[in-house]
């Protein structure tokens, strides 16, 4: 099963997710209910994800995704 990262707004795919990496984003950000597949980030929240020890290759993708943005919402989806 893939998991894919997507900018919530445009729907632009941001690149596939391992299950660790996912496993990080669920523990690290708020999620308003157990459904809940999306998350708003800003780069002091990337920084942070950083500093608690975030995947090298998950960092680098959220910050190509942020760009020169003050925040994104990012979502993700599991497929087939």
């Amino acid at each position: 099963m893939t998991i894919k990262l997507y900018d919530n707004d445009s729907g632009a795919e941001l690149g596939s997710l391992t299950e660790e990496q996912l496993q990080f984003l669920i523990d690290q950000l708020e999620e308003e209910t157990p459904e809940d597949q999306d998350y708003y980030l800003n780069p002091m929240t990337v920084d942070l994800l950083a500093e608690r020890g975030g995947d090298e290759g998950l960092i680098e993708r959220l910050r190509r995704a942020m760009g020169g943005n003050e925040g994104l919402e990012v979502r993700w989806e599991r497929s087939a």
